[in-house]
């Protein structure tokens, strides 16, 4: 089938499925609009900080406005968070001590959050090292095995890690409302144990967040979904007000916590970023269901299928070579709007244990809900897509990524 017929076709039956991604962005702007009308956001807010920035309003109402959004009893929003993966760390060391078990019951976690926890892969500074406990709850068939978790939860578990995105994995992403089920299970065996929710790459996918359906606290990039692709840097964590008051220790300072930070220019960035998010994340979620429908009809395996329901903006496309990867993520690249014109090559990135080719020609270094494509070098050869500003952007180079796998 030309690729132009291919297009036409996917458009054709996705239609339904793009109408649902619509009608949740609008349900999610809605939410992010009378928050901030209700919490009467300002131009005075956009204000910028230097020093500690003691007392700066812009700060203080972000951090209002996050807990509002996330139906959550605190948040601290800071661009001193470098990654998702610093602001998740930034929890886990606030909240474990010496002597505390820490549960991943979504399997092997992502691979820079494995150096953290320090028991795949060794790491100076990890949890392991300050005497913190681990252990895995191993999947069933891509799936989190819930009926285990009463088994698996005990009385010394003091924090549960449930990571809602796929990773560099292929299992299937976490819903919200498997997120619940999996939290009822935690607080039934074990109601002291923290529920945790590594929350990169899902938020404003469905209407409700995880703290909405039990989850004490979650964590994720502003270079993410919720910068709505405006944030230059940053991280959030959300949730009870004594846990996040915990991770806002061991940001700063015991006795100093949210209290500093800051804003160095980038307040309207930041909101603005947050109103565009839902939008932003349909763009992405249209892109990534166009690019199963694409590259489904030619005969490759990707996950989630088209029609499925979906956790994360993440479309996982198994290419089976590592030739195919390679040509895979420079296509990506060659249809970016910076730095096209660079040549990708696999490369030791720090945080992973195999090596990892990564297309992203953002406007953010880094930042995946712009065009991505990135992989490890390993089997089955998958590459993992995400993001894209606009479907047609993402549309365009999905094409063309297709166009020049076909020529191999």
């Amino acid at each position: 089938m030309d690729l132009l017929d291919l297009k036409n076709a996917v458009l054709t039956e996705s239609a339904d499925n793009f109408r649902r991604v619509d009608t949740i962005s609008e349900r999610n702007t809605a939410k992010v609009l009378e928050s901030m009308r209700r919490l009467k956001v300002s131009d005075a807010h956009f204000k910028t900080s230097t020093g500690y920035a003691y007392g700066d309003i812009g700060r203080e109402k972000l951090d209002e406005l996050f807990a509002e959004v996330f139906c959550a009893e605190r948040a601290l929003v800071r661009t001193q968070f470098v990654s998702g993966t610093h602001a998740l760390a930034t929890a886990l060391f606030g909240i474990l001590r010496p002597g505390d078990e820490l549960v991943s019951l979504t399997g092997e976690p992502y691979d820079t959050l494995q150096t953290v926890i320090g028991h795949a892969h060794a790491a100076k500074g990890s949890l392991k090292e300050f005497g913190i406990g681990y252990r895995e709850l191993p999947l069933i068939n891509g799936k989190v095995d819930t009926d285990a978790i009463k088994h698996f939860i005990t009385t010394k578990t003091r924090l549960a890690l449930i990571q809602r995105s796929r990773g560099y994995s292929l299992r299937e992403p976490l819903t919200i409302d498997a997120i619940e089920k999996i939290c009822a299970e935690v607080k039934a065996a074990n109601p002291a144990c923290v529920t945790f929710v590594d929350n990169c790459y899902g938020e404003f996918v469905e209407t409700r967040e995880p703290i909405e359906v039990g989850a004490d606290l979650a964590a994720g990039s502003l270079i993410k979904n919720i910068g709505g692709g405006l944030a230059p840097t940053g991280g959030y964590i959300v949730g009870k007000r004594d846990l996040v008051e915990l991770a806002s220790y061991r940001l700063t300072a015991p006795g100093m916590g949210d209290e500093l930070g800051a804003s160095l220019g980038t307040p309207r960035l930041l909101y603005q970023g947050l109103f565009m998010a839902p939008h932003v994340t349909a763009q992405a979620l249209k892109g990534a269901i166009f690019a199963a429908g694409i590259f489904g009809k030619l005969g490759y395996r990707t996950h989630p299928l088209p029609q499925e329901t979906r956790g994360d903006i993440i479309q996982a496309i198994e290419l089976r070579s590592a030739q195919r990867l390679i040509t895979f993520c420079q296509a990506i690249q060659k249809y970016s709007p910076v730095d096209s014109f660079a040549t990708l090559e696999p490369w030791d990135m720090p945080g992973y244990a195999d090596k990892v080719i990564m297309a992203a020609g953002t406007f953010v270094q880094g930042a995946s809900i712009e065009l991505s494509a990135d992989a490890p070098l390993r089997e089955p050869f998958a590459v993992y897509l995400q993001g894209g500003l606009t479907f047609e952007h993402a549309a365009i180079a999905i094409l063309n990524a297709a166009r020049e796998l076909e020529a191999l």
